[in-house]
């Protein structure tokens, strides 16, 4: 099964419903780097880690505007666990216009797609988003 999927999921049905707040369950680093990465980026909230080791958890605060509007309109997950995507700096093309981002993983950790291009690297395409 994949987390990532499922997370993913959870975030668009969450944010279909105005949920203002997720937990993701089981914790990994790579899930809580993406989510950094989205609030960095102003797409959501806030993200905190919950717990102790077995019981550790993701809690996401999901961000809305005053018509209760979604910052993320839809997330989509690119590589999948059959199937991954690469793709060289170069190659790296806009999401939606420049309205959206891509969440590439790197050698140097996961970057967005302009930042990828910024800097010359390739990687793996975890996901979209706009």
């Amino acid at each position: 099964m994949d987390t990532i999927a499922d997370m993913i999921t959870s975030i668009n049905n969450a944010q279909a419903v105005c949920k203002k707040q997720i937990v993701v369950f089981p914790y990994s680093n790579f899930k809580f780097n993406i989510l950094q990465l989205l609030k960095d980026e102003g797409f959501i909230l806030d993200v905190q880690k919950k717990g102790r080791l077995a019981t550790r958890r993701i809690v996401v605060d999901l961000k809305y505007d005053e018509n209760d509007k979604p910052a993320i309109s839809k997330m989509k997950l690119v590589s999948k666990q059959g199937q991954r995507i690469y793709s060289k700096s170069t190659e790296l093309k806009s999401v939606k216009s420049g309205y959206g981002i891509s969440i590439i993983s790197t050698s140097k950790g996961l970057v967005t797609n302009k930042e990828a291009k910024k800097q010359k690297l390739g990687g793996e395409v975890i996901c979209q988003l706009w």
